[in-house]
């Protein structure tokens, strides 16, 4: 199967967008030219001013969110997404900023990655499954859905739960992930997140979220936290304080990636679940593009049907056997599998 046909394997609904111009300055007409409509990681940025008026401009310079660039600057070491373009232009003894909006996308086609399932393990029906990760050899799970929400640390080869706390009723729970014996647990809409002891469950401290308006899922790269909330973005977290330094804007060569949901940090790259599609993406955390995609659609065949049965969501790396974990809302079985570059 061609990795290009990836979109319909997946479902995926990609947002796309282009250049367009920004509104020129109503006053002088000047407005920035990028050249083209569409810019890929690797490109040429080609900058220049649309001067309809004639008007006799000094000097001209350029900045990209805030750092400087050249007229014809290459577009590398850059995260994708939106970004900022602005002139600073001098005329006439007068000054004038300018802005325009691009958008810089992936310039890779993802590849397609196929999956054997190795093992077959119980899991609760019951569990509405929104984190997953695995420490020291044991199973952690969080789970939504408001009076039904809870933390637990499982044995994953039985389903057997080890340790269980239930959450507020008025908290639904979403990812968690561990790292430096803190386990960090989000929640959906109220903006809170949870840390707890990971042997204990004691509850050590909340915190509240920045500009992410949702928590959805949550890893760690054994140093900084990794959140989404639900859109294309992927925000970066200070451990310690947990404030939101950064982010990142997951792109394909074609438009966004939304609905970004559990993630899961593996070898050095993000695998993220795709609300609503059965599918994860992995994706470069520099850059927040998506190098490849693995459609685990079949795996909900594979599960009990039933009225509450909802779409896969949960994935845990197991680093010593080296395979992967997926499981889904209220399924009863949590699959072992390995992954293949096609």
């Amino acid at each position: 199967m061609k990795a290009s046909k990836y979109i319909i394997l997946l479902g995926l609904s990609l947002i796309l967008s282009n250049c367009g111009d920004t509104n020129a300055s109503k006053q002088t007409g000047l407005a920035i030219d990028t050249k083209v409509k569409s810019l890929m990681l690797g490109d040429t940025l080609k900058l220049s001013i649309k001067n309809p008026k004639k008007l006799d401009i000094t000097k001209i310079s350029y900045q990209l969110d805030g750092n400087p660039v050249s007229e014809n600057s290459p577009l590398t070491n850059l995260s994708l997404g939106k970004k900022t373009i602005t002139a600073t232009v001098n005329y006439n003894d007068k000054i004038e900023t300018i802005t325009k909006t691009i958008t810089l996308y992936n310039n890779i086609i993802p590849s397609y990655y196929t999956y054997e399932v190795v093992n077959t393990y119980p899991h609760d029906i019951t569990s509405y499954t929104q984190g997953l990760e695995f420490h020291n050899g044991e199973l952690y799970e969080s789970t939504g859905q408001r009076k039904e929400s809870k933390l637990r640390k499982l044995n994953f080869e039985t389903g057997e739960v080890l340790k269980n706390i239930n959450l507020e009723d008025q908290y639904f729970g979403e990812g968690l992930t561990i790292l430096n014996e803190n386990l960090y647990q989000l929640t959906w809409q109220a903006r809170r997140g949870f840390v707890y002891n990971v042997n204990t469950f004691e509850k050590t401290s909340t915190f509240n979220y920045g500009k992410s308006a949702e928590g959805w899922g949550i890893c760690n790269d054994g140093t900084k936290l990794y959140k989404s909330d639900g859109t294309e973005k992927i925000w970066i977290l200070n451990p310690e304080n947990l404030t939101e330094e950064d982010h990142i804007e997951v792109y394909t060569e074609k438009g966004k990636i939304p609905s970004l949901n559990e993630l899961e940090w593996i070898d050095g790259k993000i695998f993220a679940n795709i609300y609503q599609k059965n599918g994860v993406v992995i994706i470069n955390p520099k850059t927040g593009g998506v190098e490849a995609v693995i459609d685990f659609k079949p795996l909900q065949k594979l599960v009990t049907q039933h009225d509450a049965l909802d779409v896969l969501n949960g994935i845990a790396y197991h680093p010593e056997r080296k395979t992967i974990f997926v499981t889904g809302k209220n399924w009863d079985k949590l699959f072992e599998v390995t992954i293949k570059k096609q």
